[in-house]
């Protein structure tokens, strides 16, 4: 099985990434590919643009990565009670290419932050929306208190009960 994981992120010290990393790693026998939506890094989109400089290369291979999974494990960043920008951007240029942009795949769609909610208000705008655009998602989790419930210099969640949560979850979808 092929894991392609990201977060909706673009820092370079993503909560997101730390989390989407670490949760792909309790999968068991599996290739494993990381994104970084810096890699990905396009104007910002509209329909003026689109029609000046047509279709970009990166929305088309950004597409190419998620038809390249068996499972997207996917973790959103919220500003503002929504999408980052990086991401919103990246979703918006692919999705003119492909409406969907996640092609069927089976998804753990994930969130973290450093408040107490967890990311829960773009998660469940993602999880609402993500659907209609080819995501099948088996399953969610929230981090909620990321510094508090992730320990960073052992890269792994501390709180005993998020992590047997989350191990439950990777066990149910492995199956």
């Amino acid at each position: 099985m092929k894991i392609v994981g990201f977060a909706g992120s673009n820092s370079s010290t993503s909560i997101n990434k730390k989390l989407v990393t670490y949760v792909t790693s309790l999968f068991a026998n599996v290739e494993v590919e990381i994104l970084d939506l810096n890699d990905y890094e396009l104007p910002l989109f509209g329909v003026d643009l689109e029609k000046e400089i047509g279709q970009p290369e990166l929305a088309a291979q950004f597409l190419q990565k998620m038809n390249s999974a068996d499972l997207l494990v996917v973790s959103l960043a919220e500003n503002n009670g929504n999408y980052s920008v990086a991401f919103k951007n990246i979703f918006d240029w692919a999705s003119r290419q492909e409406k969907n942009v996640f092609q069927g795949k089976d998804m753990l769609l994930m969130s973290t932050s450093p408040g107490g909610r967890g990311g829960a208000t773009v998660l469940e705008i993602a999880k609402n929306s993500f659907p209609r655009y080819g995501a099948n998602i088996l399953a969610t989790f929230s981090l909620p208190k990321f510094y508090e419930n992730f320990n960073v210099d052992e890269n792994l969640i501390s709180n005993p009960e998020l992590q047997k949560e989350i191990q439950q979850i990777v066990t149910k979808i492995s199956k």
